[in-house]
């Protein structure tokens, strides 16, 4: 039992942070409004932003992301082909997964089926959708290569340290990507030296705190990832009780970090446990426009 005399900060918040988990198991347990059931939870975050580098061109360009899918937890066939249609029904210009296609430590029989599953529903979005991607620490942690082969047979560019030049007309933009910074090997340099010029460029990494680190070089105008699925479980007035590794300082939503937008996409699928609370799983579009 706790002196109430030498009650520490530490021991303070460690009080608070237990007392958040509860209310939120007793919320779960009490209305089940934290089991994701369905399709019918996806939500479409729509977020505007004005980059001083975009290209008249590009005024308007749409862009669609979903990230952590987690196939081989809580999502499946037919979950992720009902996100895929909410995706097309946005009328995006194309698409960027940001990671964590798979689920767990290891790669088993079943692993097979789960890579087989994201391949039916990805290769016809990808066939619909220029589609961009890089991988995340789940995705080493199974199979990174099965995953970069699945992500080939669908068509999709893999981005791991390297840049894509998107044009229109006489104009261009730039999409870049990392290697997961968990369990990847980052080679930002070779990004920066595959950049002509000082044209508009978006970067994919799969850990959103890796911001500080993009946003330092001047170069990115915004950063989509993934990684921390918004915690999953947000109590109100507290916010996520638990956050990854590399995902703590920029969890969800919208950020300015120095001059570059970061953007965190709360993620498609879950963890082991089949649990969101106040989180929605998230399909992001976002609406691109200059300061001319």
């Amino acid at each position: 039992m706790l002196n109430r005399d030498k009650l520490t900060r530490r021991d303070f918040l460690k009080m608070l942070k237990a007392g958040a988990i509860n209310l939120a198991a007793l919320a779960l347990g009490g209305v089940g409004y934290g089991l994701v059931a369905g399709p019918a939870h996806y939500t479409v975050e729509t977020v505007s932003l004005k980059l001083p580098r975009l290209p008249r061109e590009f005024a308007g360009l749409r862009i669609a992301q979903i990230s952590d899918i987690h196939m081989g937890s809580w999502m499946n066939l037919d979950r992720l082909q009902q996100a895929a249609d909410l995706v097309l029904a946005q009328k995006p210009d194309l698409l960027l997964l940001t990671g964590d296609f798979l689920f767990g430590h290891n790669f088993n029989e079943a692993s097979h089926g789960h890579l087989k599953d994201l391949g039916t529903v990805l290769a016809p979005l990808a066939g619909e959708l220029p589609s961009f991607a890089v991988l995340g620490n789940h995705d080493y942690w199974t199979n990174s290569e099965a995953v970069r082969e699945m992500l080939s047979a669908c068509q999709i560019t893999d981005l791991t340290n390297t840049v894509f030049t998107l044009t229109r007309g006489s104009e261009k933009i730039y999409l870049c990507g990392v290697d997961d910074v968990w369990e990847g090997t980052v080679r930002l340099e070779n990004v920066l030296r595959q950049l002509a010029d000082n044209s508009a460029a978006i970067l994919l990494a799969h850990e959103p705190d890796f911001a500080d680190t993009s946003a330092a070089t001047g170069r990115f105008d915004l950063q989509v990832s993934g990684h921390s699925h918004g915690g999953q479980v947000v109590i109100p007035y507290y916010g996520p009780p638990i956050l990854p590794l590399l995902g703590k300082k920029y969890h969800s939503g919208l950020y300015k970090v120095g001059e570059m937008f970061q953007y965190t996409n709360s993620g498609l699928g879950t963890g082991a446990l089949p649990i969101r609370f106040n989180c929605p799983p998230e399909i992001t579009l976002f609406i691109l426009d200059g300061q001319f």
